[in-house]
């Protein structure tokens, strides 16, 4: 017999008018046992069509499928189903879970994802690694079947405040972290280790009350499920906020973009000998045309350098062609750890205003040692200044001034 915490009940059984179904907890708080089996219990019980996704999913049949069989068969629906590479099919009738990966192997996220009107639930496992909310909507908003009930179920282990679905969910709703309950047409469903407390092991509870007595808030996050004010293992903790220096030179990082990046210009001034960086955010707009561009561009660094994402050749010749002093940035192998190992390096004072950059560095996180492609537009426009001007260990190519 299956003993599923209570608090999963509303999955269960959906209340009319509920489309979306938040799931959050820490280490051991049963979220993911719990929400997979009503997930099965929606597909089979209730005719749900589930389009079951994470950010990445290299392999599926590795992975979750083989989570999901096992409950299909804990439940005793296992002649129920047909059993594929990259998903599960009802034989009697229109029900089936399907796996994919927002993100493909040429990192091009949600590119493959179409057709999805035969879905009524749409289904985000760990959701705090999808940092677009753009992209979310994309699939959020195509899950409208006519013959049942349409549910959205985020889960995810609480990242920080800054993250959209805290944004959307918590401080959007008035809802503080940790509720369960509803909310107009939002479930939240949070659970700890003390939910299941009969399934954790005697040496890993020990090891949790010494964590919650020796760091506190690291148990706050990681067992308890609680969101950070500023994401753990950040990058880029070196720094505070502070007057920009106009009595030092000043030059421009660019970094391109459009939608739904923004196109980002970072002043930055160099201290060597007291190893402090400055750096202001002129601007971070999307759906900036060429035009416009160029001209913010202009009106704002004069006869100042600015080193530009070399992705964009013929952007940056449109610059200069008005008379910028504009150069692309080298990117040699390793030239992004190698230039935030140079802004470690340093002190970095942030001008008061520049919020947005505040929350990028807040949130510039690695992980299993790579930096994560996400909160880093204005850093990476720092960047490519800081390692023209500050000479990289592994590129000789760069100009230093």
């Amino acid at each position: 017999m299956i003993r599923i915490n209570e608090k999963f009940e509303p999955l269960f059984f959906p209340k009319k008018g509920i489309r979306y179904y938040i799931i959050t907890g820490g280490r051991f708080s049963q979220k993911s046992f719990g929400a997979s089996t009503a997930i099965c219990h929606l597909a089979t019980n209730l005719n749900h069509r589930v389009l079951y996704t994470r950010y990445t999913l290299n392999s599926a049949k590795d992975s979750i499928i083989p989570e999901y069989i096992e409950k299909i068969d804990l439940l005793g629906y296992e002649d129920f189903y047909e059993k594929w590479a990259d998903r599960v099919i009802a034989k009697h009738n229109k029900a089936k879970i399907v796996f994919k990966g927002l993100k493909n192997s040429s990192g091009n996220q949600t590119a493959k994802l179409k057709s999805l009107k035969d879905f009524s639930c749409f289904v985000l496992d760990e959701a705090e690694e999808e940092n677009d909310e753009v992209n979310f909507d994309k699939i959020n908003l195509s899950i409208r079947a006519n013959d049942i009930q349409n549910i959205v179920i985020l889960i995810l282990n609480p990242a920080t405040k800054e993250h959209w679905v805290y944004k959307r969910f918590f401080e959007g709703m008035g809802v503080q972290p940790g509720f369960n309950g509803y909310k107009d047409n939002v479930c939240y469903i949070h659970t700890t280790y003390l939910d299941a407390i009969e399934f954790v092991p005697e040496d890993y509870l020990y090891e949790i009350e010494q964590l919650k007595i020796n760091n506190p808030e690291k148990f706050d996050h990681i067992i308890m499920g609680g969101w950070l004010d500023k994401a753990d293992g950040a990058i880029l903790k070196n720094w505070k906020l502070g007057a920009f220096n106009n009595d030092l030179p000043y030059y421009f990082g660019l970094d391109f973009g459009f939608f739904p990046d923004p196109d980002c210009l970072i002043r930055c001034a160099i201290d060597k000998k007291l190893r402090l960086i400055y750096l202001k955010e002129e601007f971070g707009e999307n759906n900036l045309s060429p035009s416009i561009l160029k001209e913010k561009v202009k009106a704002i660094v004069g006869n100042s350098l600015v080193v530009a994402d070399s992705a964009e050749p013929r952007l940056i010749s449109d610059i200069r062609s008005i008379g910028v002093n504009i150069v692309k940035v080298l990117k040699p192998a390793g030239s992004i750890k190698e230039g935030l190992r140079i802004m470690q390096d340093y002190k970095l004072i942030i001008d008061s205003d520049s919020t947005k950059m505040v929350t990028e560095l807040n949130n510039y996180c690695e992980k299993n040692g790579e930096p994560i492609d996400a909160y880093n537009h204005r850093i990476d426009a720092a960047r490519y200044i800081i390692t023209t001007l500050i000479k990289p260990r592994t590129s000789k190519g760069h100009r230093v001034l």
